[in-house]
């Protein structure tokens, strides 16, 4: 049956790359959609939230699409993706830009890898976390097909904090290990990019396509 999948675009982000990610594994008569129009997010079954760049610059664009209650309405009634910053603002606060409040959609906050960053051996790590890395999956739908301890690609100085650990869906080591993918109800979301993972990726993008949560 076909379906319609949106990429929300609020001009921040991998927005073609996700795209053509996720045309590469949909259905021939699915739908993928790019779009910012609040009417076309919620008529669609899926949805994907992509994002780069600093938290501020990232809610501030979210403000000037307008796209607030459209995000908290998916989150709440579809299966939804999200990705890099996509999985951030789901939270209440990051420490970026001397603080930003961000969605709230969950209790916890968005904290920067320490500047003297340094690997259990004592040699220094580079922010920010830039390249392949392993990722320590909790038993989930979307994790399908997938080795456990597969290697996804991050690109991130800041991670995600949640105050309730039965949101962690995904944990990856870099100095200390972090949460690297959330998970509840009709909601999974990513710190690693899925359009960059090659085959573990892809997979991940197809699992999305036929979860029903």
């Amino acid at each position: 049956m076909a379906q319609s999948i949106v990429v929300i675009d609020y001009g921040m982000g991998n927005l073609r790359s996700v795209a053509k990610a996720i045309e590469h594994v949909a259905a021939a008569a699915d739908e993928v959609l790019v779009t910012d129009d609040a009417e076309r997010i919620a008529a669609a079954d899926r949805v994907v939230f992509p994002g780069q760049g600093a938290a501020r610059d990232c809610m501030a664009a979210i403000g000037e699409h307008h796209l607030n209650q459209a995000i908290r309405q998916a989150v709440a009634s579809k299966p939804f993706l999200g990705i890099c910053m996509g999985l951030q603002v789901l939270l209440q606060r990051s420490e970026e830009n001397e603080g930003t409040d961000l969605l709230g959609l969950f209790a916890g906050q968005v904290v920067r890898f320490p500047h003297e960053h340094r690997a259990e051996d004592g040699l220094p790590l580079k922010v920010p976390h830039m390249g392949w890395n392993q990722v320590r999956q909790h038993e989930h739908a979307l994790w399908s097909g997938i080795a456990q301890d597969s290697r996804f690609y991050f690109v991130h100085s800041y991670h995600v904090v949640p105050q309730d650990t039965s949101l962690i869906s995904g944990e990856t080591d870099y100095g200390h290990r972090f949460v690297s993918a959330m998970a509840r109800d009709n909601l999974f979301a990513v710190q690693f990019h899925p359009e960059k993972s090659a085959a573990n990726g892809l997979q991940l993008l197809t699992n999305f396509l036929h979860w029903k949560p």
